[in-house]
């Protein structure tokens, strides 16, 4: 099992590539952020996403992706154009024959940290618990990416167990 976890934007988008070996032992293969110029039009942003995590899914032979539910915060023109890029990571699933995992905000916190009510730094704090060998990123789009991620595994694991 390979989960891609992503946390879409249209300027940055954070993902984590983790691995499952038969043996359960786990890999991070990759994570990191995708950035992309607000200068851009959307059209070549979002073919630019697409791009990027078609790539992505062929060369780590991706079989899962985790994303969180998107909320409706301040700008529905926002959340409108966030759309986008979940539809594409929709398509991408499709076309691969991917399984697609998604998770509430609060469920992604609760998951990681014990409290759904939990701040972006407090989520940072646990990922980089867990992955020791991660210096602080750049951005909180990567930790959010690399909870949702664990997310994914640990649904497929208690999924598998029953």
């Amino acid at each position: 099992m390979v989960i891609l976890g992503i946390d879409p934007g249209f300027t940055a988008s954070g993902f984590g590539i983790l691995k499952k070996e038969a043996s359960n032992k786990i890999y991070l293969l990759d994570y990191g952020y995708l950035k992309m110029s607000s200068s851009k039009p959307l059209h070549e942003r979002v073919g630019f996403f697409y791009d990027c995590f078609f790539e992505k899914i062929e060369k780590f032979e991706v079989t899962d992706i985790s994303l969180e539910t998107s909320f409706l915060g301040k700008n529905a023109q926002n959340f409108l154009k966030l759309g986008y890029l979940r539809g594409i990571l929709y398509l991408l699933a499709a076309q691969k024959k991917l399984t697609l995992h998604e998770f509430a905000p609060r469920e992604v916190k609760l998951a990681v940290t014990g409290f759904g009510g939990a701040s972006k730094e407090q989520v940072s704090r646990v990922i980089l618990q867990l992955f020791p060998k991660i210096s602080s990123p750049e951005k909180a789009d990567v930790t959010d990416a690399l909870a949702i991620m664990l997310c994914g595994l640990w649904h497929t694991q208690r999924n598998f167990l029953r």
